[in-house]
């Protein structure tokens, strides 16, 4: 489950709530596409923005959509409390696992984030990956405190931020913390232009904002890196450059936002406020991106 590629899909919304039916689509898209896990209720499922009567729901209808595809369903919150809760709810939908970061308002220290872990998933039946987002959390994880939480029951996995550009750079990285944490957990990348460099440096998993929408696409990619075919992996990520350069300026959140919109696949408002959309000149350049790459409803 936390090997190859984990598409994380938006979750479109208004104000009302979840659009059910577009949500549904989307992951069962994943499903048929083939993808190895699909992340519900990321950062990219906007996780943060709902209630958890809202949670529960989206976790039900991911598991539903998903069918034989394990889900892997997000529980952050910023309390104890709250996360316990949503591990709870995550179960009864039938999740094959969760995924958590620690929300926080208040600095957490490292005691603290490692107590919340370890408060989860003394309660857990399922498996944790752990969600290292510093760019969405603020919480910055070191190695020694990724090592510490690994060695707690139910922990599976870690979702780390991008690596190096560099290989000899990412390689590094990816076995510093090899080296601390148990062969037993996976170690995967977020950040999508840094996917092929990831695996080809010995991440086993892609956690992927573009696979979420584009899992044919995504998929191709994992797939070189996972036979070892570096090139064409690198040669896969490099012609997604212009997307990755929108990614990087205006979020991925925002981009894939006007990206379903524009393939039909969400309504044109599909996050929630205050979040907004793509401005009117962003967009145009999206459009131009996604045509000129050949992305499609059915990439």
């Amino acid at each position: 489950m936390f090997t190859g590629l984990s598409a994380f899909p938006l979750t479109p919304m208004s104000e009302s709530g979840i659009d059910e039916q577009a949500y549904a689509r989307l992951v069962a898209r994943l499903a048929s596409a083939g993808v190895d896990s699909i992340g519900a209720l990321g950062s990219t499922g906007s996780y943060a923005y709902l209630s958890r009567e809202q949670r529960a729901r989206a976790a039900r209808i991911a598991v539903e959509a998903a069918e034989e595809t394990p889900v892997i369903v997000g529980i952050g919150a910023l309390r104890t409390s709250q996360v316990l809760a949503l591990a709870e709810d995550a179960q009864k939908a039938g999740a094959s696992a969760v995924l958590l970061a620690p929300m926080t308002y208040q600095p957490l220290t490292e005691d603290e984030v490692f107590g919340l872990y370890e408060d989860v998933t003394r309660e857990l039946s399922v498996p944790l990956c752990v969600y290292d987002n510093p760019n969405t959390t603020h919480v910055h994880f070191t190695d020694e405190l990724h090592a510490r939480i690994a060695g707690l029951p139910q922990v599976a996995a870690i979702k780390i931020p991008p690596v190096p550009d560099e290989a000899a750079a990412a390689k590094e990285r990816v076995q510093a913390l090899r080296a601390l944490v148990p062969d037993a957990v996976s170690i995967g990348v977020s950040g999508d232009w840094t996917a092929a460099t990831g695996l080809t440096a010995g991440c086993g998993a892609w956690y992927s904002v573009v696979g979420g929408l584009f899992p044919r696409t995504a998929l191709a990619l994992t797939r070189a890196a996972q036979s070892g075919d570096a090139e064409r992996a690198t040669a896969l990520s490099d012609r997604l450059q212009p997307l990755w350069e929108l990614f990087r300026h205006h979020g991925s959140l925002r981009v894939i936002s006007g990206a379903a919109s524009h393939l039909g696949l969400a309504s044109e408002t599909n996050l929630p406020l205050p979040l907004r959309g793509l401005a009117p000149d962003a967009r145009d350049r999206l459009v131009t991106v996604l045509d000129g790459l050949n992305l499609d409803a059915s990439s």
